[in-house]
């Protein structure tokens, strides 16, 4: 298990050297990234010039959101699925084999068993096309329940629904993206951790849930960090539960942006570091040396040739750049 930093979940925006500096100064051994950018900065320049900077910093990649729109008309979604093997070719070629989705809780156009069908055959086609590179798709479920309030028809919102779906695939790269917030909000419970094998999870994020908030309404407000004394997620459990099944995979904080109070990055990479690093400890998991203190330094890209000025995320949720 490693602690992964991942900048579009947090709302960090930065050119790809200063996060990666960021990630080494506050004990990530991981940073995920948008594979498909780095892809095509690859394309652009080559390969050794686009993963230079992650070599010199000999951080991981954890992980990279499905750059598919699987709920998308035939068309785009066959035209996707086209340059998916590419991307996931790129992704292996650096050390990532772990892409994440989630699925969407609730919809207006398909029923239920309808819906299901619809996603089974869907993400058996992404299987296919990630499995030549060696790629693990895990599935992520929402169980908020503001985001099925007015919504025709309700979906997949719980672990074993989930799990179901998982299983009705049956692709052998495909698994679990285990949030434990959205276990627990959604009725289960971090002691059927246990019972799951290490090879079922593709990646774990965790955040806390407030001690007085009913469980109905519980929104992405109500992500707090990780909590090591009084929190209602026992989240040094969890890892210890996964320390015994022995996962091997990133740990990511999956907060919301609103508890931070500022876009700085510096503050809030900070701030996840050390929460992070308390739950670790509590679980009795040896802690990574500050790699600050050993790291290289991470050179800064050239400015005609620099990442975009902000990672990537999706439109709806997309932070501000910073000043």
């Amino acid at each position: 298990m490693f602690k992964n930093l991942s900048p579009s979940m947090l709302g960090m925006s930065a050119h790809q050297s200063e996060m990666i500096e960021l990630a080494l100064t506050y004990g990530f051994e991981g940073i995920d990234l948008d594979m498909a950018e780095f892809a095509g900065r690859a394309q652009l320049h080559g390969m050794p010039y686009a993963r230079r900077l992650i070599d010199s910093a000999k951080i991981k990649v954890g992980t990279f959101s499905l750059p598919v729109s699987w709920e998308a008309s035939d068309e785009v979604f066959q035209e996707e699925l086209k340059k998916l093997p590419e991307v996931a070719s790129v992704a292996a070629e650096i050390g990532c084999t772990r892409c994440l989705a989630t699925l969407s809780c609730a919809g207006d156009e398909l029923p239920y068993h309808e819906n299901f069908e619809f996603h089974k055959g869907r993400f058996t086609q992404i299987c296919e096309a990630l499995a030549p590179s060696g790629i693990r798709l895990g599935l992520g479920f929402q169980a908020a329940e503001y985001l099925r309030k007015g919504k025709e028809f309700q979906f997949i919102h719980d672990m074993d629904s989930l799990t179901l779906l998982v299983n009705m695939v049956g692709a052998p790269n495909l698994g679990l993206l285990l949030d434990i917030w959205d276990l627990v909000v959604g009725g289960g419970s971090v002691e059927s951790i246990g019972n799951l094998s290490a090879d079922e999870i593709v990646a774990v994020q965790v955040a806390e849930v407030p001690q007085d908030v009913a469980p109905a309404d519980l929104d992405e407000d109500s992500r707090l960090l990780p909590d090591a004394e009084d929190g209602r997620i026992d989240i040094a459990a969890v890892l210890g539960s996964l320390k015994e099944i022995g996962y091997d995979g990133p740990v990511t904080v999956k907060s919301s942006r609103g508890i931070f109070r500022t876009r700085h990055r510096e503050i809030i990479a900070k701030k996840v570091g050390e929460a992070l690093d308390k739950v670790w400890r509590a679980a009795g998991l040896p802690s990574n040396l500050r790699q600050s203190e050993t790291a290289p330094n991470v050179p800064e890209a050239p400015a005609e040739t620099k990442a975009p000025a902000e990672t990537k995320a999706p439109a709806e949720t997309k932070a501000p750049a910073e000043g």
